[in-house]
């Protein structure tokens, strides 16, 4: 009987995702037998305990998960320990490991499109796609500011990697070369709001926005309307994926045509 490696996203909400499809189609290209499958989790602990004793072989974590499910995990590795969040867990063993393939996700994304080094970077946003947006920043050598509206959250963040943070408020007084937006605001279905007010953007030169559905959401439009530079999440998203492959199955990914099919995808929703 021919067998299938089963792999599944957990998160809240997942009907958004793209992942699937993404994944499915690499598969497909790669000509190996493997199912990508999401779950929408309510109890990430009943969750947890039921996935862990089938035959998945591993789980991608999205939000609002990715730091609340380290402790189900037998380890954590590399980046995954570096950021304090997880979005990729692996079965070794008997074992199931915890990754993160967000922060070099990104740094691989920000890398291609502009020069990070010495430039401050405001990041929006205290939770695990900010932890790894810092951690990206970071990497590339950047200077990242945590902005949030939760002192305890920005001032912890700020903390684990020895950065400055600010309120949003205190956006207007940075000099940012760049500005990302690691929140979740503006994601569909909650597209009509914007995490920053458009009179700010006027000053940063550069907005990545995280958020990959839409393509183009509020922030990157009013930011494009004041002469900004933009990026979407798609290389992001698009990197972060590749690389859960790779740990997954160790073989190469194809990321152009994981890129064409979240493209497509995106394109699709603009034409709807």
């Amino acid at each position: 009987m021919r067998t299938v490696d089963r792999f599944v996203l957990i998160g809240n909400p997942v009907r958004q995702s793209l992942s699937p499809q993404m994944h499915n189609g690499a598969y497909r290209e790669l000509g190996i037998d493997a199912r990508f499958e999401t779950l929408c989790v309510t109890d990430l602990e009943a969750a947890m305990g039921e996935i862990l004793e089938t035959d998945v072989k591993g789980i991608a974590v999205t939000i609002p998960f990715k730091t609340a499910v380290i402790p189900f995990l037998d380890e954590v590795a590399g980046d995954a320990l570096a950021i304090g969040a997880v979005n990729t867990i692996c079965r070794r063993n008997g074992r199931w490991i915890g990754h993160n393939t967000d922060g070099s996700g990104l740094a691989r994304d920000l890398h291609e499109w502009m020069d990070v080094r010495g430039k401050t970077v405001a990041v929006l946003g205290t939770g695990g796609a900010a932890r790894a947006a810092v951690y990206a920043v970071i990497l590339e050598g950047g200077r990242p500011v945590v902005v949030g509206r939760s002192t305890a959250g920005r001032e912890a963040l700020a903390a684990a990697f020895d950065c400055v943070s600010c309120p949003p408020g205190d956006l207007v007084r940075i000099e940012a070369g760049c500005l990302i937006n690691a929140t979740p605001v503006g994601m569909v279905p909650d597209v009509k709001n914007t995490p920053v007010d458009a009179a700010l953007l006027a000053r940063i030169p550069r907005v990545v926005d995280l958020v990959y559905r839409p393509l183009r959401t509020r922030l990157l439009r009013e930011a494009e309307a004041v002469g900004c530079s933009v990026r979407s999440g798609v290389g992001m998203f698009v990197n972060q994926g590749a690389e859960q492959i790779r740990l997954w199955t160790g073989l190469e990914p194809p990321r152009e045509t994981m890129r064409r099919i979240v493209e497509k995808e995106l394109e699709n929703d603009e034409t709807h």
